[in-house]
């Protein structure tokens, strides 16, 4: 019979804190930079945030390449929670509504009709 072994669960908690540290670190990073340079208002919907509420103003990678970070900020803007969701979904809804978007047509394959004609026959 053979023998079962068990994943080394310890090393992959390990693993995983490290990288959300890192990845903390590297968004604490641009996040501060960020503030520093933008007054604290949604890009969008121009909403003030200051004091506990700036919390709610994030970074948006404008190019969505979240390790684009140049010092300027040139790639970043600070939108609030809010209009940072709707962003993201609007991107996700054209990426869906170009899906199809092909140089050939897709074909069906679902053929509502296949057994028609034999139930007819009965």
């Amino acid at each position: 019979m053979a023998k079962h072994t068990t994943p080394d669960h310890a090393r992959l908690d390990r693993v995983v804190a490290e990288v959300r540290q890192q990845r903390e670190l590297r968004e604490a990073g641009y996040r501060e930079q960020a503030l520093k340079l933008f007054p604290w208002i949604c890009g969008r919907c121009g909403r003030e945030f200051s004091g506990v509420r700036l919390r709610e103003l994030t970074v948006h990678h404008k190019d969505h390449k979240h390790d684009n970070n140049p010092a300027d900020g040139s790639n970043w803007e600070l939108l609030c929670l809010y209009c940072h969701d709707n962003e993201h979904s609007r991107l996700l809804d054209e990426a869906v509504r170009n899906r199809g978007d092909s140089d050939q047509p897709v074909a069906a394959t679902h053929n509502p009709f296949a057994g028609l004609q034999a139930l007819l026959k009965k």
